[in-house]
């Protein structure tokens, strides 16, 4: 009897439970698959600054010589603004060629605004709204797997080589009217103060810290008439002294160095072998300079940055590049000076060679012997434009 009973029941609660799944309402499928999509954006770029021997910053002209940059790129129609409250053309800081790239498993439309509240844009690509102290892209695609097809010129620009990533296609506009590039580009030029100060006394550079955050490395180099040498020195919290390097490493040992430490800050490894390679040759002009990691609270200050949708990851690594005016250079500098006046073509010719072997650092010292002596002040202008014209080899 209580077999028959429970038979009953169990078929009694079979057929209800048929009923109800025949009668409810379906509900739609749940994609337990995870989720590829994940979008990411990279950046780095460099800030240049110039001091004295005794640690004091000077103002130079930071975009004295001819473009370097492609005919495409976009500069600023309002650039002489920039210089407002200083002498003309003269700045702290060159914020040199920051790229942004973008990784994504899927097309996306994207947005980017960089402000730059203590300085002024002066170059960008692709079209971007652009005023003194901000750039914004509103609108591009993010195109991984899209046929590139990128803007050239004829020029030998330093810009092409941070193609050379695994980043996707960024467009802006139409497809047939539009503008392809492999990154968002900008630079500008800057007044503020960077975290890190140096001094030249005698043989030995004195670094320090003069920000809240630890610096994650720190790279003397010199090159002195096509010799070089460096020292390294890590996780710098305050004051460290380094001495001046013996001149007699290949200069190629050392972008193994760099590469490895800008991974350490989150690019990628062909990202941080592109801006070595984008900047390989003017990094390691004759001179003594400074390189370091810009902690990343600092640059979030001096460029704070909006990305719609919010990436899943952000990295931005910029390189601080000190250079220190030597007593060495200034003599040299100021011998070349000195020749530039004389009425042999040869010296002449000679003079604008000195000058063009220090590049655009030669300016600060050119303009601090002149302040005095007007007719002086006239010739050294002169010197500065002969040197910085671009050679007819070059043109």
């Amino acid at each position: 009897m209580f077999t028959r009973i429970t038979l009953r029941f169990a078929v009694a609660f079979l057929l209800a439970a048929i009923s109800f799944t025949a009668t409810a309402p379906k509900l739609e499928a749940q994609d337990q698959s995870p989720r590829q999509d994940r979008f990411v954006a990279h950046e780095w770029g460099t800030f240049t600054s110039v001091s004295t021997a005794d640690g004091k910053a000077q103002l130079w002209n930071p975009l004295s010589g001819p473009s370097e940059l492609p005919s495409f790129v976009y500069r600023s129609s309002v650039a002489s603004q920039c210089f407002k409250g200083y002498k003309a053309n003269l700045a702290l800081v060159r914020m040199e060629t920051p790229v942004i790239y973008f990784y994504s498993d899927r097309e996306l439309r994207a947005s980017v605004k960089v402000d730059f509240p203590r300085g002024c844009i002066s170059e960008w690509y692709p079209l971007a709204r652009a005023d003194r102290q901000n750039i914004d892209w509103s609108g591009f695609v993010v195109q991984p797997g899209a046929k590139e097809n990128f803007p050239v010129d004829q020029s030998q620009s330093h810009y092409y080589p941070a193609r050379e990533t695994d980043a996707a296609p960024i467009r802006l506009g139409d497809e047939q009217k539009g503008q392809q590039e492999k990154f968002l580009f900008y630079r500008g030029v800057g007044f503020f103060d960077l975290p890190l100060s140096v001094k030249l006394k005698g043989d030995q550079v004195i670094v320090r810290n003069a920000g809240q955050d630890e610096i994650a490395q720190v790279i003397l180099f010199e090159n002195r008439e096509g010799r070089s040498g460096w020292r390294i020195q890590s996780a710098l919290k305050g004051e460290a002294v380094i001495e001046r390097p013996t001149l007699d490493q290949s200069v190629e040992s050392l972008y193994c160095e760099i590469e490895k430490a800008l991974v350490a800050q989150g690019l990628y490894e062909k990202e941080a072998a592109a801006m070595v390679k984008t900047w390989r040759e003017s990094w390691f002009e004759e001179g003594l300079r400074v390189f370091y990691i810009v902690p990343r609270r600092a640059t979030d200050a001096i460029l704070p940055i909006t990305i719609k949708p919010a990436p899943a990851e952000l990295a931005r690594v910029f390189v601080g590049r000190a250079e220190i005016i030597t007593p060495e250079m200034e003599r040299d500098i100021l011998a070349a000076a000195k020749q530039f006046n004389g009425d042999s073509d040869e010296a002449r010719a000679a003079a604008v060679n000195v000058i063009r072997r220090y590049g655009r650092f030669a300016d600060p010292v050119l303009r601090q012997a002149g302040v005095s002596d007007e007719v002086l002040r006239s010739r050294i202008s002169t010197l500065i434009t002969a040197a910085t014209a671009r050679p007819a080899s070059h043109r």
